[in-house]
């Protein structure tokens, strides 16, 4: 199995694709993996070499104690990428994934050729973050895991779809301790200071049926502080790269096959 070390913690980690296209690393959100980006991965890999990892507390990757922090997980992304000698690439990330995403894009703009920031935001709910990582740790996953999916997915979704009742495996089997120590990084993350100054080329893609991240509190700011950000609203819920996989794939490609 692929790992590699970054900042002292091992990252599971696929690397797919022809070597010397353009790389694209893929981010995914909170409580799934990797395995998020299935749907993606056949039309990805006609363009891209595709670089996927489980994040830190995620997955088959490790589980450092404590709480975590949004820099961390940046961190990590350049760790991994230097481990696999990929120096720039675009990057595409959703909730947490985007989050990340807007840390490289602050902090290490030379990486990146581009940064799609899908279903995510500067600043989440704080309050709301603390309380799940409170519970995760006092009653495991499974005390919130309906509640999550019911954010992630629509009703039709989650009785039909088979990529859906994936993420609830995935959701149920990722480790409290990591669930919790990525909460606290969202809960503690404050990207907004930073918009302004961000001049990688940027797509925000944003679902109308999003209850976690909804349009005009989080992606609009995002296409509004973000110079020249190109933006894409999808009929969907949180997970809008599985509910309406084809939609969200030609948006990526037609803004990444443009750079």
């Amino acid at each position: 199995m692929p790992f590699a070390s970054a900042n002292n913690t091992r990252l599971f980690y696929r690397l797919e694709g022809r070597e010397g296209r353009p790389a694209l690393v893929l981010s995914h959100s909170l409580g799934c993996d990797l395995g998020m980006w299935e749907p993606q991965m056949p039309d990805f890999l006609e363009h891209f070499l595709v670089l996927r990892y489980d994040t830190r507390g995620h997955g088959a990757s490790d589980t450092p104690g404590g709480d975590y922090s949004i820099s961390e997980l940046g961190a990590d992304v350049i760790a991994l990428a230097d481990a696999l000698a990929i120096q720039q690439f675009a990057f595409c990330g959703l909730l947490m994934g985007g989050a990340v995403g807007l840390c490289l894009a602050e902090r290490h703009p030379e990486r990146l050729a581009a940064v799609v920031l899908a279903n995510t935001s500067p600043r989440f709910d704080a309050a709301g973050l603390e309380a799940r990582r409170q519970a995760v740790l006092a009653n495991g996953i499974a005390s919130v895991a309906d509640a999550v999916l019911g954010r992630f997915f629509s009703p039709e979704t989650l009785a039909r779809s088979a990529y859906a009742a994936s993420v609830r495996r995935v959701l149920l089997k990722t480790d409290p301790a990591g669930y919790a120590g990525c909460c606290a990084a969202l809960r503690d993350s404050d990207l907004r200071p930073s918009l302004h100054d961000i001049k990688t080329p940027a797509l925000v893609i944003g679902g109308d049926r999003d209850q976690s991240t909804p349009w005009d509190a989080h992606g609009a700011l995002l296409v509004k502080e973000i110079a020249g950000a190109q933006s894409v609203r999808i009929e969907s819920a949180h997970l809008s790269n599985i509910e309406y996989p084809r939609e969200f794939t030609a948006a990526v490609l037609e803004f990444l096959l443009e750079r």
